[in-house]
């Protein structure tokens, strides 16, 4: 991160004003100077001074110049968590703010079915009592990506960490992957050898997420260090459907813990392998910079950031 004045370094940061906190929120969330000066009035040269003054009092970058708009730096990020509540809460009490619920758009939130079903609906809920819109969409992550790009979603859940820096990602959650079957098909593979190691699965079906066994071959790199040598008895795009499938004794599959933590729990499924060094995916909540001025967008982010700390 580059300093903007070095000069008088040791010196105390002047306090910005309440303008230049107005004119970074604003272009903090609507992507662009130009964009940020429409909503607030302003010409896009007098944003621009704005920022830069900004900027200069708190000796960091705030922005990177992008041909189309800014992206936000990280310090940029810890500056609008730390005001964008409190500069909204002085909007709407002196009567420039989003006063009505009824008022904020929808959310637009997109990502994997299983974990927005499990784990992020659920959170969203008491936002939903209180009056926040959603509008769900889930798929694949990077078509998702593409969509959030085009403006078509507010926030998406992504498996991975987006390419590139026009895209601003924060940590949301970390997945185990486990190894699992029914019980009647965890006593079979307990009776092999213990020398076969994975071979004892061969002629246990597998029952998997997509034909090219991503989830299980990875666990195979992982845990065993070797390439998977099997064919999907069964291919469905969906976690649940290959849980409902291996729990009802189809075959055996590796799952995300937090998706099958009942059955474990319950014994309708048991783990067949138990590896110190167990599969981990980072999931990412990803938003445009500046993807909307709609307050409920910040809520519903806010929310599963705190959630997501103890999925």
């Amino acid at each position: 991160m580059r300093p903007i004045d070095p000069i008088g370094a040791t010196a105390t940061p002047a306090q910005p004003d309440l303008n230049l906190l107005r004119t970074f929120l604003a272009v903090y969330r609507s992507g662009s100077f130009t964009a940020a000066a429409q909503l607030l009035g302003l010409s896009q040269p007098t944003v621009t001074t704005q920022i830069r003054s900004l900027e200069r009092q708190t000796r960091r970058e705030l922005f990177e110049r992008l041909p189309r708009g800014v992206a936000p730096t990280a310090v940029a990020d810890e500056l609008a968590a730390r005001v964008a509540a409190p500069l909204d809460a002085l909007a709407e009490a002196t009567g420039h703010g989003p006063r009505a619920e009824s008022r904020a758009e929808p959310v637009h939130l997109a990502g994997p079915a299983e974990l927005l079903s499990t784990r992020a609906l659920p959170a969203l809920a008491p936002l939903v009592t209180e009056g926040v819109r959603l509008r769900v969409a889930t798929g694949l992550t990077e078509p998702l990506l593409d969509e959030l790009r085009a403006g078509r979603h507010d926030l998406v859940i992504a498996t991975s960490r987006p390419r590139g820096r026009t895209l601003s990602a924060v940590p949301l959650t970390d997945e185990e992957f486990v190894l699992v079957a029914a019980p009647a098909w965890a006593d079979r593979v307990a009776e092999r050898p213990a020398a076969d190691g994975p071979a004892a699965l061969h002629d246990v079906p597998l029952i998997t997420y997509a034909e090219d066994l991503p989830i299980v071959r990875r666990y195979w790199r992982h845990v065993f260090g070797r390439r998977l040598n099997c064919r999907a008895a069964v291919s469905v795009p969906d976690l649940r459907a290959v849980l409902a499938l291996v729990t009802a004794g189809a075959g055996f599959s590796v799952l995300p813990r937090y998706l099958c933590a009942g059955e474990l729990a319950s014994g309708a499924l048991v783990l067949l392998d138990a590896p110190e060094d167990a599969p981990i995916n980072t999931g990412f909540l990803v938003q445009r910079p500046g993807t909307s001025d709609n307050p409920h967008v910040t809520l519903v982010r806010d929310r599963l950031l705190e959630a997501g700390r103890s999925w």
